[in-house]
């Protein structure tokens, strides 16, 4: 298995409050899909809801994940000031969330 150069992705499940409108969650993933066109080393964004039949997403019901050209950049993201301030605004509305970052590896054969 090879480990991905450079590139991390920036995984995020979240489960919102019950009182968070869907239109507030439209508003919100458009503000962080935005963030890609403000800091640098964000390359892309990506985000879906849960649609397993397994029922094993322990009340989870979103999945947001972005690339980064590498760990450095994931630091850049977490302290830049557009970052920050999109936190103020989307944390309240969370009951729970998990970040998990990682380096893509590839199997070869």
């Amino acid at each position: 298995m090879e480990e991905a150069t450079g590139v991390v992705k920036h995984v995020l499940l979240v489960k919102f409050k019950d009182d968070v409108s869907p239109e507030k969650i439209d508003e919100l993933t458009v503000e962080w899909a935005n963030l890609v066109d403000v800091i640098e080393p964000m390359k892309d964004f990506h985000w879906g809801t849960d649609v397993s039949f397994e029922n094993k997403a322990e009340g989870f019901t979103h999945l947001f994940v972005s690339t980064f050209e590498s760990t450095e950049g994931v630091t850049e993201y977490f302290y830049h000031p557009a970052h920050k301030e999109f936190g103020k605004k989307a944390l309240p509305c969370l009951e729970k969330f998990i970040v998990f970052d990682y380096k893509p590896t590839i199997v070869k054969q």
